[in-house]
């Protein structure tokens, strides 16, 4: 059985919504809120991986644990290579699961299920989709869409991702929800790899994993976490975390 670890990146440089993931929800830093739904999939130790001191004493003070890493990391999965070699160096841990620090609606059972597919050890790396239901998203170039071939019940292995709507025709379209179960060893691999051709033109760095020969499957769950990018997002995620009488 996999042995996992979650590492949830915080860069406090966002430019739409400053100091972000202490960005406040209910009283709580949007990042603790993310802390707290990976701890509660309880499938191993969780670290947040942070460029800045002030999110690590949040962190600290809510009970968990923080690492400092560089501030120029390209991505967030460069911060969570970083810190997952400083974190664990005897690599006890052969699975890293890299958590978006904007997504506090984030339910743990999407977490856990992000292991399911690294059951088959011919995948590489797994991630998330859920069927898009609103219209206007089939051809929101923000919203990323996967295309893959059912490998089993809610299962696919992935063939593409685009912020275009594909595949073309009738029927329904999958929305990439941007969270990731890498093997150690894939890990790696990618971070050592250089920005793939269709990488730089669609922007989406897990096309990288696909050029260079790497198995990706996609687990479907029914919801897709709202991420929180602007003003507005953070106002939607504090209403979608509203206490309910």
């Amino acid at each position: 059985m996999p042995k996992p670890i979650v590492l949830v990146p915080a860069r406090m440089a966002s430019t739409r919504l400053p100091d972000k993931p202490l960005a406040m929800i209910h009283g709580v830093p949007m990042i603790v809120h993310v802390w707290r739904r990976a701890m509660e999939a309880d499938i191993g130790p969780v670290v947040v991986a942070v460029d800045d001191d002030r999110v690590a004493s949040v962190i600290t003070a809510a009970g968990g644990r923080a690492i400092m890493t560089r501030s120029d990391h390209p991505s967030g999965t460069d911060r969570i290579f970083e810190a997952v070699e400083r974190v664990d160096p005897d690599r006890s841990h052969d699975v890293v699961v890299n958590l978006q620090g904007d997504l506090p609606t984030v339910e743990a059972a999407a977490v856990r299920a992000a292991l399911d597919p690294l059951a088959d050890p011919a995948v590489d790396l797994a991630t998330l989709a859920a069927t898009i239901l609103r219209p206007a998203e089939r051809t929101d170039p923000n919203i990323v869409k996967v295309v893959g071939t059912e490998v089993g019940p809610g299962r696919l292995r992935a063939l593409y991702f685009s912020r275009s709507a594909v595949p073309w025709g009738d029927g329904p379209l999958l929305h990439h929800i941007g969270l990731y179960a890498y093997r150690r060893d894939c890990l790696r691999r990618f971070v050592a790899l250089p920005p793939s051709r269709l990488e730089l033109r669609e922007r989406l760095e897990q096309l990288r994993a696909l050029e260079a020969g790497m198995r990706i499957d996609v687990e479907c769950v029914s919801a897709v976490p709202f991420g929180v990018d602007t003003p507005d997002d953070l106002e939607r995620a504090t209403e979608l975390l509203r206490p309910r009488p």
